[in-house]
């Protein structure tokens, strides 16, 4: 095991935890050196523990929680598709969604959840562009889900 995956263990997050698709899709499609993440959202232990809307339902603090879990999600997908965290140049996007009340407007601090987990993993690799969006529902009733673009080495 590498040093990013043993970073990833050591802030909770078992990284190869097998996540079959729950739909019909592809986890991780491959385009040359560039891998397209599919959305993930906060399954840990077969349920999702953070559901509803952000912050009626799901507070701020758990829904941050839940965008680790996500983004923890994401790389699980890139680690049964690689093998290894090895060959991740930089992660280049995170999308965040985040099921949330009309008037919440704080959705760019629910995705930090998930970037910081990237930069304890990655270190500056890790820092991406992003984007935060606030959403009427998500599958599942989930109160976050993530999406990913990295570019690996050449």
């Amino acid at each position: 095991m590498g040093e990013r995956e043993q970073r990833m263990e050591e802030k909770g997050f078992k990284v190869d935890v097998e996540l079959p698709p729950g739909a019909i899709y592809r986890p991780v499609s491959r385009n040359g050196n560039t891998l397209y993440v599919s959305g993930a959202v906060p399954i840990e232990n077969g349920r999702i523990p953070y559901k509803g809307k952000v912050p009626s339902v799901v507070s701020l603090e758990d829904a941050q929680k839940a965008a680790a879990i996500c983004v923890a999600n994401n790389l699980r997908m890139v680690y049964q598709e690689l093998g290894s965290f090895d060959d991740i140049e930089s992660i280049v996007r995170l999308t965040g969604y985040v099921n949330t009340d009309l008037d919440f407007t704080e959705q760019h601090v629910v995705i930090n959840g998930g970037s910081q987990l990237l930069l304890d993993v990655f270190g500056d690799a890790g820092l991406a562009a992003r984007t935060a969006i606030g959403v009427a529902q998500l599958p599942l009733n989930s109160s976050v889900e993530t999406e990913m673009i990295i570019k690996l080495k050449d």
